[in-house]
Parts: structure tokens; sequence; C-alpha cells
């Protein structure tokens, strides 16, 4: 499998703070700050996983969820959506756009990694 995630977040710290975390679990990354830039970068080099911020300048995660969605190349991406926004109605509507999986934010990396084990990215038990 391909082990190379995008990191599309508008603050460059939460990048660079999953950049590090995702290297330790043997992940290459790549960073978009805008879902614009994380469009043109899925295209050019189709990563397996795509770590999503909501709420962004310019394209907020969501429309750029369905993009990927409507454009992506095959294989499609896994696509965790990470965001601040916790009721019910915006998970679900996370999920009815093609979110694989959803995660809150502050992002906590043990979660993270669990979420990524549950869907078979990476071996459990092998904490950041």
């Amino acid at each position: 499998m391909n082990k190379h995630c995008l990191i599309v977040d508008d603050s460059a710290t939460v990048r660079h703070v999953l950049r590090f975390s995702l290297n330790k679990l043997g992940w290459s990354c790549s960073e978009a700050p805008t879902g614009v830039q994380a469009l043109e970068e899925i295209a050019a080099h189709a990563p397996s996983l795509v770590l999503l911020d909501w709420n962004m300048p310019v394209m907020d995660g969501l429309t750029c969820l369905k993009a990927i969605r409507a454009k992506a190349p095959l294989p499609r991406p896994i696509v965790i959506l990470c965001t601040s926004e916790s009721s019910i109605e915006k998970i679900r509507e996370a999920l009815e756009a093609g979110a694989d999986e959803y995660i809150m934010k502050p992002i906590d990396i043990d979660i993270l990694t669990g979420k990524l084990a549950q869907l078979g990215l990476v071996e459990t038990g092998r904490a950041a």
C-alpha cells in the first residue's frame, strides 16, 4: 500500500504536528493549506490517505471532500475529516458526503492512531 498522506489544514502548526506523528508511523506526508491546493495535490500525487480540516478559507473541507469523491483518481483516498464541528448533524453530513472517518480537534494522536488502525492503515498497538 502507498503510505502517503496529504494533510490539509490552514494551520501550519497543525500540519507540522500531524506530519511528525504520521512520519513516526511510517507515512510520508505532503501538505496543503487550502482545499483548492489539496485537489491539485491529490490529482498530481494520489495519496492513499487525506486528513482534511473542515473549517478553512478559500474552500471548506466539506466542499473539498465532495470534490475529492467526484474527481479523485482510483483508488480513491481514504478521507478523515478533522474538525471542531461536534454535532451529530455535522458528523452525519460529513459521512454522507463521503468521509471514511471523522475525528475531533484538537487531534489526539492516540485517537488518530486508533482510527488508522480501525481502517487497516497502521498495525494495532503501534503508538505515535
